[in-house]
């Protein structure tokens, strides 16, 4: 599998880009330092979902930012995509692996701690911990994990977390802090007014909540 950066994922919403081309706007996240791209398409018939995705990526192949696909195997195969994130009730992660091959990124969402420990057994490139707070994206998830949530999957998964729902730059350096490996967003970005700026603060927000976490030496002893 091949390595990349998963701290700031863009998952695409044509729906909450303002009119915009998702070309423009992810072009402007990249700018400003988005680290994936995924793209989400629940409406469009499979051609669009074609022709958009070679699109992108074409425009990524100018860059180190993988483009996955969410769900559509089949479409990842189509436009030589990186990989795919797969949902619960997706292509099951054996049939995924089997059909992309071994660097293929492949992510999977977890909804529970139940999520979790069965994908213990998985060689996921990631778990995607959806929802940690309420959102209006997405309407097919269970109750928000919260802050709790990810440090309760944190404890007993090997796997490196990505957080998704609900999260802006006022509180992705919280979820870092509470265990997570980076964060997806999707309205902090497609709708923002300036994505470029957007995608930088949250890029600043994740770097200093880095560097909360970095672990102090320990004092010495006092008698």
């Amino acid at each position: 599998m091949k390595a990349f950066n998963l701290d700031l994922h863009l998952v695409t919403d044509r729906g909450l880009s303002r009119g915009r081309h998702l070309l423009e706007i992810v072009r402007a996240a990249v700018a400003g330092g988005v680290s994936v791209v995924q793209l989400r398409e629940k409406e469009a018939s499979t051609r669009d979902f074609v022709e958009l995705g070679r699109v992108l990526a074409a425009e990524l192949k100018r860059s180190s930012v993988p483009l996955l696909i969410n769900d559509r195997v089949d479409i990842a195969l189509a436009i030589g995509a990186d990989g795919v994130h797969l949902g619960q009730s997706d292509l099951p992660y054996a049939t995924a692996r089997e059909l992309l091959g071994p660097a293929a990124i492949i992510g999977l969402s977890v909804e529970s701690l139940a999520d979790a420990r069965a994908a213990e057994q998985l060689d996921v490139a990631y778990l995607g911990l959806s929802p940690v707070f309420a959102t209006t994206t997405k309407n097919d998830i269970k109750a928000p994990l919260g802050l709790s949530g990810i440090r309760a999957i944190r404890e007993i998964s090997r796997h490196k977390l990505v957080a998704i729902g609900g999260i802006d730059a006022g509180n992705s350096g919280e979820i870092l802090l509470a265990g997570a490996d980076g964060v997806a967003v999707v309205s902090a970005i497609c709708s923002a007014l300036d994505p470029t700026r957007a995608t930088r603060e949250l890029c600043r927000q994740l770097s200093v909540a880095r560097q909360r976490d970095v672990k102090q030496p320990a004092p010495f002893p006092t008698r």
